[in-house]
């Protein structure tokens, strides 16, 4: 049965995030991912949900995990890149938003990358 609650979870969590309410769907998504801690899809929101609360340094570890498992998964790397970006961490950022963009081809991601190279020049002028 605990399956069928962790699938019940993630369900009703998705839901608080499309409803732009994280804090309450951390609180759905922390039992289910203690009863199943290698699930990626429930990280996966919780990464979400950490990133919408602002709470930077663990939507990085969960994001940084689900590369690793996964490195071709281009949410995961294009929010690491916005994660790493948001603490200012523009040339690691980098890293990860140019390999998602060359994974997807998608403008959003274009427009990141091009946004944190110019936030690179102008920090670094002699560049």
């Amino acid at each position: 049965m605990p399956a069928v609650d962790a699938v019940e979870r993630y369900q009703r969590a998705w839901r608080l995030l499309e409803d732009r309410q994280p804090r309450r769907a951390l609180e759905v998504l922390e039992p289910a991912i203690e009863q199943e801690p290698d699930s990626v899809s429930l990280r996966t929101l919780r990464a979400w949900a950490y990133f919408r609360t602002a709470q930077l340094n663990r939507a990085e570890g969960d994001l940084r995990t689900l590369v690793e498992t996964c490195p071709t998964d281009v949410w995961a790397r294009f929010s690491l890149g916005r994660t790493l970006e948001r603490q200012s961490r523009l040339e690691e950022a980098l890293t990860h938003l140019r390999i998602a963009y060359a994974m997807s081809g998608d403008t959003e991601h274009e427009v990141a990358v091009m946004r944190v190279e110019r936030l690179l020049a102008g920090l670094a002028p002699d560049r």
